[in-house]
């Protein structure tokens, strides 16, 4: 799947959005990709997750594990586990940081993959692979749908991703005045369940 066609998938389910908005990292940005508008579709999740699976295992090898955070890793995480013929496990927050629960466990010899569904910082990714740590420490990489910060990020292990894009991101003190002249919108998830702002 090209890079093309994954951003046309987005487009297609109404996902990728135009406005002000306030991304889980605390930044602002006029593009916003609402994943959950293709997580509702799953004939579009199996699509784009197959290929993420395909493009992992080709830059990995045998994955064991695919550990996701929550929540909007849960369905991508589950999804290209299923075409990696692996486990799909995830972490949560308790007390303000990502951990295994629900009787989750990861062996220690397991193969590991993390597995998001955006990054544009990578602060939640290098949460959930610091949660991982404290079961293995043999994660061989991670894998995002979309890398928004086009290569940028550094997650302390390679990244593969169905698509690249170089979308803007500001501090909310240096905005451009196209951006701070419309009312900002936090449409992310990381204010749930305790979650940081």
């Amino acid at each position: 799947m090209t890079q093309d066609e994954v951003v046309a998938e987005f487009r297609a389910a109404g996902a990728l959005l135009e406005g002000h908005f306030i991304l889980s990292s605390g930044l602002r940005s006029p593009v916003f990709l609402q994943k959950m508008f293709i997580f509702q579709d799953p004939v579009r999740t199996e699509r784009l997750c197959k290929a993420l699976a395909q493009k992992a295992e080709a830059a990995f090898g045998k994955i064991d594990y695919v550990v996701s955070p929550a929540v909007g890793g849960i369905v991508p995480g589950y999804e290209t586990a299923r075409h990696l013929g692996a486990k799909a496990v995830f972490v949560e927050r308790e007390d303000g940081r990502f951990q295994l629960r629900r009787g989750f466990a990861i062996p220690e010899e397991a193969k590991v993959l993390m597995v998001e569904d955006i990054v544009t910082t990578g602060l939640s990714s290098r949460e959930c692979l610091a949660a991982i740590a404290e079961h293995t420490k043999n994660v061989v990489g991670a894998a995002c749908l979309i890398d928004r910060s086009n290569g940028k990020a550094d997650l302390g292990v390679p990244l593969v991703s169905l698509a690249k894009l170089d979308i803007p991101a500001y501090p909310a003190d240096a905005l451009p005045p196209e951006l701070a002249a419309l009312p900002p919108v936090k449409p992310g998830s990381r204010g749930i369940q305790g979650a940081k702002a």
